[in-house]
């Protein structure tokens, strides 16, 4: 494990932001573009709202901000106020199709933004059992209503914003919008804070305690059975291995086999996204085993590049992302479900002997702090909600003509 000589950082949350100074961030510059989401959290939201806003206040002549669901009774203002909607991970209701139908109505532009498979519901059964749930009445009932929402609503719109060129695979097949990829990436406050860990580690000249750590950030329940392709390989790593811990982050069950190593293994709970990078960075390898899916294969690529930003070098299942960010023996591993123990040792062999690790550690830093920090996106993001086809154009565009 890095010795890491940082206090952990709790970010506070970013959105308790009156109503008022959101409409009018909203309804500065030349442009208008108003992001709505269920209500604020830390998951979704923050990636693909508040970051966006990051990249967005690089631009400009840009006046952006957010509203809740909740806060549709204010339909007339923000609607009027902006040129470009942009409905963030939100189910059909009442409400929206009245904000759809006024926007439509007032040539505003409507995007539905989705990071997830999660609208098209001839996957269902493929997604029920990927998570290990039965095809109940009752599961099959949420589960079509829920995706059946997501697909009416995604329909009503004049475009969608996704996170990864499968995804966009799937959601052209589904509905054929026009679909543009804005990929996940960090903020500010994350970058910062990485930054200072990074400097300390080399200041440091990376200094270990000793054992090697390899980290499994879960997040929520719903990779259960992901963490299993990796399951045979860390019980016989374990077993030969006495100075190899590992150190897992969320919601994650371990069976019963991992009992008899109790004593190398961490359990911490879910983090924030500051105090997370802290412990991240205090591993040697950050662990991201998937199955190979279409659920899966819509997943982005931020378990590696938040890895990256603190210098930690990550082994991952090649599904579609993770496959194109990650260059085999370059700026981190990949490895199919057989490959797990042979890769894994080969990458602790690196930090024991080779020396590899630590190129591989400093590439992909500088890959992750090229492309995922949102000045690195903005233009990205500016071509989605403004570039679209030649025929799409703002209502200020409209008026100026």
């Amino acid at each position: 494990m890095f010795l890491i000589d940082l206090p952990s950082v709790d970010e506070a949350p970013r959105w308790p932001v009156p109503f008022s100074e959101r409409l009018a961030a909203l309804q500065a510059g030349e442009r208008h573009v108003a992001y709505i989401y269920p209500r604020p959290d830390n998951s979704t939201f923050r990636y693909r709202v508040l970051n966006m806003l990051e990249a967005l206040a690089g631009v400009a002549g840009v006046g952006a901000s957010w509203f809740e669901e909740c806060e549709l009774a204010n339909l007339d203002v923000i609607v009027d106020s902006a040129d470009v909607l942009v409905l963030v991970r939100c189910k059909y209701s009442a409400a929206f199709a009245s904000l759809v139908a006024r926007g439509r109505a007032m040539g505003k532009r409507i995007f539905f933004d989705i990071d997830d498979l999660v609208f098209d519901t001839k996957y269902i059964l493929s997604v029920l059992q990927h998570l290990g749930h039965l095809a109940t009445e009752d599961k099959l009932d949420y589960w079509f209503a829920d995706y059946g929402r997501y697909g009416a609503l995604l329909q009503l719109c004049d475009g969608a914003i996704v996170t990864n060129e499968y995804l966009a695979a799937r959601l052209r097949e589904f509905c054929d919008l026009p679909t543009y990829v804005v990929p996940n990436f960090m903020n500010r406050a994350q970058l910062a804070y990485s930054e200072r860990i990074r400097d300390q580690k080399a200041a440091a000249a990376y200094s270990r305690d000793g054992r090697v750590h390899l980290g499994y950030f879960s997040g929520s329940p719903t990779h259960q059975r992901d963490f299993s392709v990796a399951e045979p390989a860390l019980l016989r790593l374990l077993e030969a291995n006495d100075d190899l811990v590992l150190r897992v982050v969320g919601q994650l069950e371990l069976g019963q086999r991992f009992l008899r190593f109790a004593d190398r293994i961490e359990r911490f709970p879910m983090q924030s996204i500051l105090a997370l990078q802290r412990l991240i960075a205090e591993v040697e390898i950050n662990l991201v085993p998937l199955r190979n899916n279409p659920f899966t294969s819509c997943k982005s690529e931020l378990k590696y590049f938040e890895a990256a930003a603190v210098a930690t070098v990550t082994v991952a299942s090649p599904i579609f992302t993770l496959a194109h960010a990650i260059t085999h023996g370059v700026n981190g591993y990949l490895a199919l479900g057989q490959a797990w123990l042979p890769v894994l040792n080969h990458a602790i062999d690196g930090i024991r002997g080779s020396g590899e690790y630590w190129a591989i550690a400093q590439t992909a830093a500088n890959h992750a702090l090229t492309r995922y920090l949102p000045e690195a996106q903005a233009q990205v993001v500016r071509m989605a909600l403004f570039g679209g086809s030649p025929d799409w154009t703002t209502a200020a565009e409209s008026a100026d003509a």
